[in-house]
């Protein structure tokens, strides 16, 4: 490890820190999901407390107050490795290519942590092909390629191959399958979103248009309370997202853009209720953490890391 600097507040060790996130996409002020969302604000709390951050990350990422790696990796080369519910792929020849540019990058960086938000499998082998230790924060539900993944980088290599997961009940989940280092749950940053204490007879979904995240659900939930829906859906299963589109042809189905994450606070706290009816085991709940945190009770699936996130009786059900 190298030298710690001076850079950190009155006290505290300045580390200089590797930040690795999905490769899938840019990340910005438009994140595609979770994961994403977790590495921006880790990666400026960091940066503001004085450490020397670096996050590699998609062509056009760009993240205020964060030196973003100079690598240049085309995400469209990519569109082949978004996740799908389903059986798992096995990871493109382009994403190995991907990761083995980040992680030259990292190895000659000096740094003294590196930690990788990344949910592909060659995050993890590639990492352990050139002996770097890796914390590894696992942002989807368990798969037989990724768990076979960790095993083999972990006979591969000397190198650590720690492993965290972003809820208990995440943990619970891969623990049947590998052999877990902590739990670090995601969060947000409740400062900076603004508590709305009156709202709106309207209910809100946000959420990127893939199957697993309900938003069909979520509409129809809506449509029988009597409540009109203001949908806030990413783009990424173009199939899906039509589907829904012409299903909910109607007044009271209000399709949106996505939103920068400052102004989806808005409107998540002008709303009567957050609608989060995941269909997988959902690794934490970010979208329903950040409605509670704007004062809009969450209704919600108990699946996965919601049940956590969502106080039953109190801040949702």
């Amino acid at each position: 490890m190298r030298c710690a600097g001076s850079g950190a507040r009155e006290g505290e060790a300045s580390v200089r820190i590797a930040l690795i996130a999905p490769l899938v996409t840019p990340i910005g002020a438009l994140h595609l999901g979770g994961a994403q969302a977790v590495l921006a604000d880790v990666a400026g709390a960091l940066s503001r407390r004085g450490h020397d951050v670096v996050v590699y990350a998609a062509r056009g990422s760009r993240l205020d107050g964060v030196t973003m790696g100079g690598v240049d990796v085309d995400p469209t080369l990519l569109e082949g490795d978004l996740f799908h519910p389903g059986p798992a792929q096995p990871a493109s020849p382009a994403m190995a290519a991907a990761y083995r540019r980040v992680y030259g990058a990292v190895r000659d960086g000096g740094f003294d942590l590196v930690h990788n938000h990344g949910f592909d499998t060659p995050a993890v082998t590639v990492a352990a092909e050139m002996d770097l230790p890796v914390l590894h924060t696992l942002h989807l539900p368990p798969t037989p390629l990724f768990a076979d993944a960790i095993a083999q980088a972990r006979r591969s290599t000397t190198a650590a191959v720690w492993c965290a997961a972003v809820s208990h009940a995440h943990a619970t989940s891969w623990a049947e399958c590998v052999s877990l280092d902590a739990v670090l749950r995601d969060g947000v940053p409740v400062n900076e979103i603004s508590f709305q204490p009156h709202a709106a007879r309207a209910a809100v979904i946000a959420a990127r248009f893939s199957a697993e995240k309900g938003v069909d659900d979520g509409i129809a939930a809506a449509r029988l309370a009597g409540w009109p829906v203001d949908v806030y859906g990413t783009p990424y299963d173009a199939a899906y997202e039509q589907a829904i589109r012409q299903r909910w042809a109607d007044d009271s189905v209000r399709f949106h853009a996505p939103l920068r994450r400052t102004e989806l606070w808005g409107a998540l706290g002008a709303a009567g209720a957050a609608l989060c009816l995941s269909r997988w085991e959902e690794p934490f709940g970010m979208t329903a953490a950040e409605a509670q945190a704007a004062g809009t009770p969450v209704l919600a699936a108990r699946v996965g890391g919601l049940s956590e996130v969502v106080d039953d009786g109190a801040t949702g059900y």
